[in-house]
């Protein structure tokens, strides 16, 4: 049993419950994924299968150390490769695919993303910060207020929270709930949102998984 897939994001609808009621749902295309690479502890210190995400556009340039992995390998190319844990007594073994059915109806899942990007961002849209006062003369509306002391701290502290890059972040939602595995076309729907763009590549992993 491997714990998890790569997939791509295809996006959003909504659906019905067993009662009726409306509920948000998230298209992901899970898989195929082929074993790249099978690690063991003897060899590499750690157990875990290297995935690849097989795509139907496929990768044109790879640089000279993938080129050569991927060579040693004897696997076709992938543009996407990521780890995952698994089982040591499931027979698995380099080549082979391992498919969305691995995810069961009504089964909880982690899925892993990077949020989409917004760009440079002041503290009211930020942080959510209340601004000043937007009455005419008040010269504060917008504006993060004070960040620091002259006589103590003396300094700003890490953390404070600044006008920056919104967005763009690695983000994990638990605990989504499985409504439709489509092993036919590769296709997971699950009940909820997840992080990033259509198109945007996340890692769904199984919520209860333990590998020795």
């Amino acid at each position: 049993m491997v714990e998890g897939l790569i997939g791509k994001k295809i996006g959003m609808s909504q659906g019905f419950d067993e009662e009726g009621n409306i509920i948000p749902i998230t298209v992901i295309k899970v898989g195929p994924c082929t074993v790249i690479q099978k690690k063991t502890k003897e060899k590499d210190g750690y157990s875990a299968l290297q995935l690849g995400l097989v795509e139907e556009k496929g990768v044109k340039k790879l640089k000279k150390p993938m080129l050569g992995h991927f060579k040693k390998s004897g696997m076709p190319l992938t543009k996407i490769l990521r780890e995952f844990r698994f089982q040591e007594q499931a027979e698995i073994k380099e080549g082979d695919q391992v498919l969305v059915d691995i995810f069961k109806v009504g089964e909880k899942i982690h899925v892993v993303g990077t949020s989409k990007g917004k760009g440079f961002a002041g503290v009211v849209k930020r942080w959510g910060f209340r601004g000043g006062k937007g009455s005419h003369g008040s010269m504060f509306h917008r504006r993060p207020g004070s960040v620091g002391a002259s006589s103590f701290p003396s300094r700003v502290f890490k953390g404070k929270r600044l006008p920056g890059h919104m967005g763009h972040d690695r983000v994990t939602v638990r605990n989504l709930k499985v409504l439709e595995a489509d092993k036919e076309n590769n296709l997971l729907v699950v009940k909820g949102s997840v992080p990033g763009p259509r198109g945007g590549y996340v890692l769904i992993k199984k919520e209860n998984f333990s590998a020795p």
